[in-house]
């Protein structure tokens, strides 16, 4: 089971939220398992190259194989409960992965945040298509309709100079304090991890009246701090000493290391006839049928 962590002395996971990380544990082993399947499938690029996992890692190879979505997928993706848990895409996705496209099973859990989203795009157009309609508003103020070609979306560009090949860790000077930080991106399992700690500490956030969710996901990402990794000292400096002209500045530069989809596109406003440029919206109706949850 992943390991679970708790940002403030006392505060215990509940029995609800340690339930959902066995259920993530073990999915994770179940999709490990090796089969063999009779269905086509599609080979998608991950945005990350495989760059950023270890080389014994499935995922190393930069690629993922797919199968088309069918009638086991739509009831996935119309079953309410998953949909008001939040873990319906979760579900769709792992149902839709076959392997790593040379015959080896993924870890689900290990996925990077960029690499889940071209997962997600490619569910979508294996499912129902490439042509992807959305409303969007220009310049002028005017909401107009627009045809998203999802085959044409690429993967953003990112620098691979930065980066040691198998290794998800980043140094970084801070700007301002001048000291030294090592970070990560974050995996499906950290999320998972970070959003349980978030909801365990939802009593102690009420009681100090306000949210602890910037420093708890700074804490997640942070793996030393000067060359200590004591998580406790990481901490401190993170509360306590962490100037917000360096937070943005690191948000700055894991932008520019983070592997992920383009979602960027330029159109034409219909009103004046300039072009703009807007990040492409996913709606409730990204994956068809929409399901009503009123």
């Amino acid at each position: 089971m992943p390991k679970v962590s708790d940002d403030y002395p006392g505060k215990k996971i509940t029995d609800e939220q340690l339930k959902q990380l066995a259920v993530e544990n073990y999915e994770e082993k179940k999709s490990e398992e090796s089969t063999s399947h009779n269905f086509p499938t599609e080979v998608v690029e991950l945005p990350s190259k495989g760059l950023l996992y270890p080389k014994d890692n499935p995922l190393s190879s930069g690629l993922v194989e797919m199968k088309y979505m069918t009638a086991k997928e739509e009831d996935i993706l119309t079953t309410p409960s998953l949909i008001k848990q939040g873990v319906v895409l979760d579900k769709l996705f792992r149902s839709l992965i076959v392997g790593n496209g040379h015959g080896k099973k993924i870890n689900y859990a290990d996925l990077l945040a960029g690499d889940k989203n071209a997962i997600m795009v490619a569910a979508r157009v294996l499912g129902y298509g490439k042509d992807y309609e959305i409303t969007i508003t220009g310049p002028s103020g005017n909401p107009q309709k627009e045809t998203i070609d999802l085959s044409k979306l690429d993967n953003k560009p990112f620098d691979e100079s930065r980066i040691t090949v198998g290794e998800n860790r980043f140094p970084f000077k801070l700007p301002f304090s001048k000291r030294t930080i090592e970070f990560k991106i974050l995996t499906h399992r950290d999320e998972k991890e970070l959003e349980a700690r978030q909801k365990s500490n939802k009593k102690y956030n009420k009681t100090r009246g306000f949210d602890g969710n910037v420093t708890s996901r700074l804490a997640s990402m942070i793996i030393s701090l000067d060359g200590d990794g004591d998580p406790n000292n990481i901490k401190d400096f993170i509360e306590n000493q962490f100037l917000a002209r360096d937070v943005q500045a690191l948000r700055e530069y894991m932008a520019k290391v983070s592997p992920d989809v383009d979602l960027n596109f330029t159109f034409v406003d219909e009103e004046t006839g300039e072009d703009f440029e807007a990040a492409m919206p996913i709606g409730i109706d990204f994956f068809w049928p929409s399901v009503d949850l009123s």
